[in-house]
């Protein structure tokens, strides 16, 4: 019994290891995005839609790439409307078939993207928009049946959240890692072939280490899952039920009594949880949909317009846009080492004895608007560096952009998973992905009126939108005063009326 126990704690490590590099190596490397177009520009893709312009009264001829550029922006931009907009269905799937299908989806597109770039060039540069989409989901499929690890773990769970989260963040790095093979004489196809190659590794992992359904949680005693040699103890709720069937024919009249109370004690505690609908329509999840939806917005059009940003800094000077491109893509790799400071201010109150009465869900809320706060915090220094246009302060602007990006994808899941039943995790996190998706559209007629009418420069824009981040403080505003409401409550309620209303806590 003993050494079973110490075989399922070496699988939870080997998961939660391996999840690690598969979220650091793979799953968000369409982040690095900016790196790739610096490649496939040297690489001639969509140079048809560049122009030679004659400077008036001078022989001077300058190159026009503008349609380039917007042509580069509009491939990041669907991908990462389909990476965020399809986690809907994603989590449906997720929710409804489990782990193992959901991942097999997950790797299937993330090979056909990385096969699509590989097969392209200059001539098909087209392929670029179904290429960079199909790894956009994969992705983003491999990251949300990661973000369940956390349960294995559930002293530390938002912790692992958002160092998963960080790990996905710190992948656009991969796409660097690309560019400065590509500079050493490796060219793009063949990088793309070993990418397409490491999916032997994600199916594996897929079979060995990972549920062919969910992880609970809370944790069910001598837990296990995947390929097993003998008898071991998985969680299955269809076994569960059966198992709990079979002891009730077994036992005595009072057996059964007690059986019929346990049941009944289970129905009235569904019938408390919440439904899908009504989580839709809280507060909850309307500030929290207005708070990702704005922070996303803000960085997908800085990371989308990033290489002509520097290119109008620097005056096109392909030395110094090469060079912070490099520094950009440096940062990303630190991602993994921000978002877990987030995850401990969420887990702070760990092991902590709570207030009378306080529930564990209260006592989570209570320490995420803290983390909200400060997200939203460092998403306004962020933009306010972006905004102005000095090119060595883009430096810091870098490392705040990383910092807040860290927090902001590991905050999400893992306010999600606090404010909201674990039954209805997938589709609400696919929900507020997807809604947050549309949203984030606007930063193509935002390109295009940098493109056009504002001729490159994106001050205004940026002006605009660090007005708008303002709004993100709603969120943990509201939080904060939701979890002080309930704390006068609890201060209101009689020692003995205190059993009966923890069962009303709940959102």
């Amino acid at each position: 019994m003993q050494g079973r126990e110490v075989g399922s704690k070496m699988r939870y490590w080997l998961t939660l290891i391996s999840g690690m590099l598969e979220c650091l190596c793979f799953a968000g490397v369409v982040f690095g995005y900016t790196s790739l177009v610096f490649v496939l520009k040297e690489d001639q893709y969509f140079s048809e839609l560049c122009s030679n312009n004659t400077v008036s009264n001078s022989s001077l001829v300058e190159t026009d790439c503008r349609g380039q550029d917007e042509q580069f922006s509009l491939v990041f931009t669907i991908a990462s409307f389909l990476n965020n907009f399809l986690s809907l269905i994603n989590g449906y799937l997720f929710d409804r078939f489990g782990t193992m299908v959901t991942r097999l989806l997950g790797v299937s597109l993330y090979t056909t993207g990385t096969l699509f770039v590989a097969f392209s060039s200059a001539a098909n540069s087209l392929m670029l928009f179904p290429a960079l989409s199909c790894i956009a989901v994969g992705g983003i499929l491999l990251l949300m049946t990661n973000i369940q690890v956390g349960n294995l773990f559930a002293a530390h769970r938002s912790t692992i959240i958002t160092f998963y989260n960080g790990a996905f963040d710190s992948s656009s790095g991969v796409f660097l890692i690309i560019k400065i093979l590509h500079e050493r004489g490796i060219s793009l196809q063949s990088s793309f072939l070993a990418l397409s190659l490491c999916s032997i590794i994600h199916v594996a992992r897929t079979f060995l280490l990972m549920p062919r359904t969910h992880i609970p949680y809370p944790l069910p005693p001598r837990y296990t899952y995947g390929v097993n040699c003998g008898q071991a103890d998985s969680y299955n709720v269809e076994q569960v039920k059966r198992t709990k069937e079979e002891d009730a024919s077994g036992q005595g009249s009072s057996g059964k009594d007690e059986t019929a109370k346990s049941d009944e004690t289970e129905v009235e505690n569904a019938e408390k949880v919440p439904s899908f609908r009504s989580c839709v329509l809280s507060w909850f999840f309307l500030w929290h949909l207005l708070w990702l939806s704005i922070l996303q917005l803000r960085h997908y059009l800085f990371i989308g317009t990033l290489n002509s940003r520097l290119s109008r800094l620097a005056r096109n000077d392909p030395t110094l846009v090469s060079q912070y491109t490099n520094a950009f893509a440096m940062t990303q790799l630190c991602g993994v080492l921000c978002a877990p400071w987030n995850g401990l201010i969420l887990d702070r109150h760990k092991g902590k004895p709570r207030a009378p009465g306080e529930t564990e869900q209260d006592a989570d809320l209570r320490s995420s608007y803290l983390s909200l706060f400060l997200t939203s915090l460092q998403c306004l220094f962020f933009s306010i560096c972006a905004t102005i246009p000095v090119l060595p302060l883009q430096y810091i602007t870098f490392i705040l952009q990383v910092l807040n990006r860290s927090f902001l994808y590991g905050g999400n899941a893992a306010f999600v998973s606090i404010a909201f039943p674990s039954r209805h995790f997938g589709k609400l996190y696919g929900l507020v992905m997807s809604l947050s998706a549309v949203i984030s559209l606007l930063q193509y007629p935002c390109i295009s009126l940098v493109k056009g009418p504002l001729d490159g420069d994106p001050f205004y824009v940026d002006i605009t939108l660090t007005l708008l981040s303002v709004l993100v403080f709603i969120h943990p505003v509201y939080v904060f005063i939701h979890c002080r409401r309930k704390a006068r409550s609890r201060e209101n309620i009689p020692p003995t009326d205190i059993g009966p209303t923890l069962a009303q806590a709940k959102l």
